[in-house]
């Protein structure tokens, strides 16, 4: 179903995870109406991003799902088809990512979702629902972060600012809008065929991985980089944090390296270092929608159409989902619904 039609069908496509007593399974099904969670919006989905998360979602043991069963997509973008909430009516474009949704609540790998008001957001002016889910969870992320930077003093003038993880979706989108803004972006990557990928996003430096894993890190190392977004964690983060220059500021986005990680407190009182986590799933509503304005603006990638977003196709969706978790995804995947 097609959300511009905007009728309600019998029944309709989704992909399911499902955990009882006889097992873990994922596939294709169909949904009825009284299959979706509560909510005042019901939404006819017409794109949804492929996260990491979501690959998670549709293994055993994945740890993300808190309940079963379980449509997966923590990012969906649609047309109101009916809704009980007066800030949203039939017809408006619409985009929803984080809180619950595929993890807890019914997400975006289905051709309806029923959402609650407060999770939903109205499509910024400048973006439409296709560029909504190339940037989801991922660019919001991203967003976060270079907020958070320009909070604690970064500037262009500061110096250079690393991104590890440079080629997955959050890296990507990082790199691309520090660029827009006029930061000098070093990006850090174990891809040596996305070198060029990364320069025409605005890398003016390339990071091999392994520069960022030696053996044993040193707890200061030479002063190189006024910031960082890490996506990787582990010894990548203790690298970063003990090459960072006077008063400069990290951003912990992701753990693709591991959760732990080895330092100690030199870099923070000799260097004046900072170091803060970035958390997008629950990011108050009013904050929300001053960054998808600014993504719509100042932050918008400027290379979203042409060199992150890939689309695909539903039945493409299955095999997407494998690939991203086995880091063979560079950019960001965006599903059209059926």
């Amino acid at each position: 179903m097609r959300s511009d039609e905007m009728t309600l069908p019998d029944r309709f496509p989704a992909l399911l995870a499902e955990q009882d007593d006889k097992g873990f399974r994922f596939g294709e099904t169909e949904l009825t109406l009284d299959d979706l969670p509560q909510g005042e919006v019901l939404v006819a989905v017409r794109y949804a991003g492929v996260n990491f998360k979501d690959g998670l979602a549709s293994i055993p043991n994945g740890n993300v799902a808190r309940s079963y069963p379980l449509v997966p997509g923590i990012d969906l973008s649609g047309i109101v088809l009916s809704s009980s909430d007066r800030r949203f009516r039939e017809g408006d474009q619409v985009l929803a990512t984080g809180y619950d949704l595929g993890v807890a609540h019914h997400g975006g790998y289905a051709a309806l979702a029923r959402l609650p008001a407060d999770w939903v957001l109205g499509l910024p002016r400048g973006l439409d629902l296709r560029q909504a889910m190339a940037i989801g969870t991922a660019g919001l992320t991203a967003a976060i972060a270079i907020a958070r930077l320009e909070r604690e003093g970064l500037t262009p003038a500061s110096g250079p600012v690393l991104v590890t993880g440079a080629t997955g979706g959050v890296g990507c989108l990082a790199v691309d809008m520090l660029a827009g803004l006029g930061y000098t972006v070093e990006a850090s990557t174990g891809k040596a065929e996305a070198e060029g990928l990364l320069r025409s996003l605005g890398a003016q430096a390339i990071v091999p991985r392994a520069e960022l894993q030696p053996e044993s890190v040193r707890p200061l190392d030479r002063q190189r980089w006024a910031a960082a977004i890490d996506p990787v964690g582990g010894r990548t983060l203790s690298t970063v944090l003990s090459r960072l220059r006077y008063g400069g500021v990290v951003a912990s986005v992701g753990l693709t390296a591991g959760a732990a990680f080895d330092t100690t407190v030199f870099p923070f009182i000799l260097r004046n270092a900072t170091l803060f986590g970035v958390e997008s799933a629950y990011l108050p509503m009013a904050e929300r929608q001053v960054l998808w304005q600014r993504m719509a603006g100042d932050l918008r990638p400027g290379h979203l159409d042409d060199l992150i977003a890939h689309e695909i196709a539903w039945p493409q969706l299955p095999a997407a989902l494998s690939r991203i978790l086995s880091g063979g995804v560079t950019g960001r995947i965006v599903v059209a619904m059926p």
